[in-house]
């Protein structure tokens, strides 16, 4: 997994929705792009990605809740950890704010691709019964 997140940069391609429908995992942004996860398998790993405008203004409501110090990094963790958690982010908020526990067992790495902000983070597949 490491080496996977070492090279993210060469797994990731931007686009319109359309053209990285076939992508592993996507985030789609408000200007109308998608960001993609084109990696290789990765058996018993689940992936998820986030991604944000680097350049976009917080939301005030969000500023004065979390701060806007290196908010959309923040932001794009917290989001792929609920993802990957399948917790909804108010739960999230709830429990960890913009925080990414120390203690999980998801793995993550936070880059700057273009204008965005992208964290892609894999955690264990959760064994079947």
């Amino acid at each position: 997994m490491p080496g996977l997140l070492v090279a993210a940069e060469r797994h990731l391609r931007i686009g319109g929705p359309a053209d990285l429908a076939d992508a592993v995992t996507r985030s789609h942004l408000d200007d109308g792009r998608c960001v993609g996860w084109y990696g290789p398998p990765t058996p018993g790993w689940r992936v998820a990605i986030d991604a944000e405008r680097a350049n976009a203004a917080v939301p005030p409501a969000l500023a004065r809740r979390f701060g806007v110090q290196d908010f959309w990094a923040r932001w794009t963790r917290a989001e792929c950890c609920c993802k990957l958690s399948d917790v909804p982010v108010a739960a999230w908020w709830r429990r960890h704010g913009l925080s990414t526990p120390a203690d999980g067992s998801a793995v993550w790495r936070t880059l700057w691709v273009a204008d965005l902000v992208v964290t892609v983070g894999f955690t264990p597949t959760p064994p079947t019964p």
